[in-house]
């Protein structure tokens, strides 16, 4: 044979093996005997304590495996780290979906890394559910119909704390200290937002990175603003290394802490409870380190699960009770799918949920969703550390503030 006839021959070959790729891609929304769920955590890099997050999923999915699978279907959960590179995230998800065959994905965590995939999994029909971000542009069904968030947004998390600060103390002086990436601006805008005329209240804000080295003179400056209010949004090392620097220096103000700080073991303590009694965060899930939990029939499932599926995971961890609850959001959409488990049923499913709750959300919240609305988790309630436990301010909070003016 020539060399123009082997070139020719392996066009074929090569248009052959992607056709029979192409056709199992298709095929797989019908569901084999599996159901291949795609994953991407940063394991490793700055955001790498909130890996438990997919190691809780995946050690859930061992469970449900345990028990016989959803309808007869064992969960194979593929997970991969992205080390919170969008551009990687990428990579992965087109792999996870071309070379994997996922039937969807689920649980990813961040929002640079969400948005960088949406596109992609949007034009191939692929569910991208339950996304591990508040950022509201994940939230968006008429321009992307197969992405679906599931906590609170950040930008409404803000503008409850801004209600807060404006029924009690609406004439003190604020100060802001937030993460600078998407999730901090988010979070400071809707604060602004639900500010409104008050926003001049804040006297000064402050953005810093991951692994700043200057948290300790950030915080002296806000302290010499003479501030009645602090609002700190950031991971909980940095949450836990303000709260002390802050009774270091003598400063006592009313400190408003995001929820991802709504954490007991992982926040509050390494900071000391004698400095963090006071502390007020909104929070939607059950804390795994609250005594308040210690009979409460869930969360002993909780332990139980930990014990035998994560026994190297942190039982305090806010972020691997978070991957669980997730999860086992998910495998309600799953089961409500019975044995149509078409990419198709998967997101009219998830799009149906009515008043579920998920063992450890907090009491009274309930996920609901419809063709419209993408937002699963739309209520926080506000707690406040007493030193030993949170105690609840008020009742649950409807925090669906996302359509507010000014979006």
């Amino acid at each position: 044979m020539n060399v123009a006839g082997r070139i020719l021959l392996a066009l074929v070959i090569a248009l052959t093996s992607l056709n029979a790729m192409s056709l199992k891609h298709d095929d797989q929304s019908a569901g084999d005997e599996e159901i291949r769920i795609g994953n991407f955590m940063p394991y490793t890099g700055p955001l790498a304590g909130f890996a438990a997050i997919g190691k809780a999923e995946a050690a859930y999915f061992d469970m449900i495996n345990e028990r016989g699978g959803i309808n007869g279907r064992k969960v194979r959960f593929i997970s991969y780290d992205d080390n919170s590179d969008p551009t990687v995230a990428l990579d992965l998800t087109r792999g996870l979906v071309e070379r994997e065959n996922v039937l969807l994905m689920f649980g990813s965590f961040g929002t640079p890394e969400n948005l960088a995939v949406r596109g992609f999994l949007n034009e191939r029909k692929i569910p991208q559910l339950f996304v591990a971000s508040g950022d509201e542009e994940l939230n968006n069904p008429k321009a992307f119909p197969w992405t679906m968030g599931w906590q609170p947004s950040f930008r409404a998390e803000g503008r409850i704390y801004a209600n807060y600060i404006q029924a009690f103390y609406p004439q003190r002086k604020i100060v802001v200290l937030w993460q600078n990436d998407q999730f901090g601006r988010d979070l400071f805008k809707g604060i602004q937002q639900g500010l409104g005329d008050l926003t001049r209240m804040i006297i000064v804000d402050v953005a810093f990175d991951i692994g700043d080295e200057f948290v300790d003179g950030h915080v002296s400056i806000l302290k010499r603003s003479d501030a009645e209010i602090f609002v700190f949004a950031g991971v909980p090392t940095t949450a836990s290394r303000v709260i002390q620097l802050a009774a270091d220096f003598h400063w006592h103000p009313v400190f408003l802490l995001n929820d991802a700080n709504a954490s007991i073991g992982t926040a509050l303590s390494p900071a000391g409870v004698e400095n963090s009694a006071g502390v007020i965060a909104a929070a939607f899930l059950k804390d795994p380190s609250d005594p308040v939990w210690k009979d409460d029939p869930a969360m002993k499932d909780w332990l139980s699960f930990m014990d035998k599926y994560y026994p190297k995971g942190d039982k305090a961890s806010s972020a691997a009770l978070y991957g669980y609850a997730a999860a086992e959001t998910l495998v309600q959409v799953l089961k409500q799918c019975g044995d149509d488990v078409s990419r198709e049923n998967v997101m009219r499913q998830a799009a149906a949920l009515t008043d579920y709750q998920s063992s450890v959300l907090l009491p009274g919240i309930k996920i609901n969703t419809g063709p419209g609305d993408y937002r699963p988790i739309k209520q926080m309630r506000l707690i406040q550390f007493d030193g030993r436990t949170w105690q609840p301010i008020g009742d649950v909070i409807e925090s669906a503030f996302s359509d507010a003016p000014g979006k």
